[in-house]
């Protein structure tokens, strides 16, 4: 990796800047997979931006800076949600309710297809964490290469937890479907 890609050069708030810059919308499609709730999921963000504040300076360069990203991003999500998850069950919180409908009225096709949209991440959020997180690495294009660096699972168990998440989601999918 050439020294211009490591986050270790230049300064901590450059690198931080440019980070967001180039991974925001991934940081935030990671976040909206993890997070139904939009105050959680702005908290989760900001937990992820912090976490990744703290890591810059411990980048070895060992993988791409995009795989040190994602493993940093869906470490510190994974560590919040089960953190969160502990704290409402010990608080004894009844589970939020469904995300609101959308507000603004516009054409079938928009409709049709946020609902589309709203299925798809509600059967993600359905998936148990490790194949939510090999889901969500996969929908932002990371090979299995890739995402065998940030999860440490073998190539094979990733493509057979992708196939077996797959038909999970299309099973709540098409459950949510019949119902309607």
């Amino acid at each position: 990796m050439s020294d211009d890609s490591n986050p270790a050069n230049g300064s901590r708030e450059e690198t931080f800047r440019r980070l967001l810059r180039d991974f925001g919308a991934a940081i935030q499609r990671l976040a909206n997979s993890y997070e139904a709730d939009p105050a959680l999921r702005e908290d989760l963000i900001q937990e992820v931006y912090l976490a990744l504040w703290q890591s810059i300076p411990t980048f070895r360069a060992e993988s791409s800076e995009r795989t040190w990203l994602y493993r940093v991003a869906h470490n510190t999500a994974i560590s919040t949600i089960l953190s969160s998850n502990r704290r409402r069950h010990r608080e004894q919180i009844l589970p939020a309710g469904f995300e609101s409908a959308s507000k603004v009225e516009s054409a079938e096709r928009t409709l049709i297809r946020d609902e589309q949209h709203s299925a798809l991440l509600h059967a993600i959020r359905l998936l148990p964490l490790i194949d939510r997180r090999i889901v969500t690495l996969h929908l932002d294009s990371l090979s299995y290469a890739e995402i065998e660096q940030v999860t440490g699972l073998s190539q094979s168990a990733i493509a057979t937890r992708l196939t077996r998440a797959r038909a999970r989601i299309a099973a709540t999918i098409g459950t949510k479907e019949n119902r309607q």
